[in-house]
């Protein structure tokens, strides 16, 4: 039975931690208009101890992170959490998180890329809904920053069920290296892959993290799910393929119901055609529906969702709907 935790409302405190990388990363500026943001949503933030600590690999300790972590779920005046920035370390916590605490203190907790590891062990672990949406860091962009708020607001701080509509423009640009050199793109909107009609669990997140789970007690049950899925920049079309081709072997595979495949980045070189390729050869995917362009994942902006909610999904020669039911 999946727990959900209660929803944000204006007046709360939020949590911020570095599970992955460290807040020393993130510029004095970026943090005062991430604040800002956060503050017009109603929301007070406050730090973790140890979110600024530094080491060799743009991060803390396992002890001090774990620590932060404690703190955010054990405070009862915290009522959500959210990650600095993603990175490539957070499933070194995995054993050491203490899965009780966190399942008799629900709260909300979100982030993305890297989180995703984080974010699926609990869910594993406690049944405790956990979100992909932005980072605090996230919170620090100056323009395009709408779409992204308005979810965040639709998935974390109300318990409707919402539609996912395609935003109406996208970018990809290094946005924290100069706030107003932006370029926008229009977005075309989803593109059907296969067609079809889906109701399951949402299970995903950044793909080769995800897979950094597999064979372990972290692994979430991906049977009757229906999988958010996309990943960075260093992937390719050749190593996404393999990746979700290595999610396809796992067990309970045969009963995903649907795929939903987040925007590439430009870097990754992946192309409609090549992807098109990629899923039309997996006979695995064959009578699922399976989409692309997604707005989640590492280009701007993005949705928030929820892993281990409930996602409705039709894809036709009409265009796609998307709906996320409970959340």
């Amino acid at each position: 039975m999946a727990i959900v935790a209660k929803r944000l409302r204006r007046g709360d405190h939020v949590a911020v931690i570095a599970p992955a990388r460290s807040m020393r990363i993130i510029s004095e500026n970026g943090q005062k208009i991430a604040i800002s943001a956060l503050t017009r949503l109603g929301l007070k933030v406050e730090y973790g101890k140890h979110i600024k600590e530094s080491d060799d690999f743009v991060s803390s300790s396992i002890e001090s992170r774990i620590e932060d972590i404690n703190w955010a779920f054990s405070d009862r005046e915290i009522k959500g959490i959210l990650t600095v920035i993603g990175g490539f370390n957070s499933n070194q916590l995995l054993k050491y998180l203490d899965y009780k605490l966190i399942k008799e203190n629900p709260k909300i907790l979100c982030g993305y890329s890297d989180i995703t590891a984080l974010s699926n062990a609990i869910y594993a672990k406690t049944g405790l809904i956990t979100y992909y949406g932005p980072h605090f860091s996230t919170f620090g962009m100056e323009l395009g920053f709408e779409f992204t708020a308005e979810y965040f607001q639709k998935c974390l701080m109300s318990s409707r069920p919402f539609e996912v509509v395609a935003a109406k423009e996208w970018s990809d640009d290094p946005w924290y290296k100069d706030q107003q050199d932006r370029h926008f793109i229009k977005n075309e909107g989803y593109r059907v892959i296969n067609q079809g009609e889906a109701q399951g669990m949402i299970i995903g997140g950044n793909l080769c993290t995800f897979n950094l789970l597999q064979g372990t007690q972290y692994m979430p049950n991906i049977k009757n799910s229906i999988l958010f899925l996309e990943d960075d920049e260093e992937t390719r079309p050749h190593t996404f393929d393999r990746d979700l081709q290595s999610l396809i072997h796992q067990p309970g595979f045969e009963t995903v119901r649907g795929l939903v495949i987040g925007r590439f980045q430009k870097a990754s070189s992946m192309t409609q055609q090549l992807l098109d390729k990629i899923i039309k050869t997996k006979r695995e995917l064959d009578g699922i529906p399976v989409i692309s362009g997604a707005d989640f994942g590492h280009t701007a902006p993005q949705i928030t969702f929820p892993i281990g909610g409930t996602a409705k999904m039709t894809a036709n020669n009409s265009g796609v709907q998307l709906k996320v039911m409970k959340h």
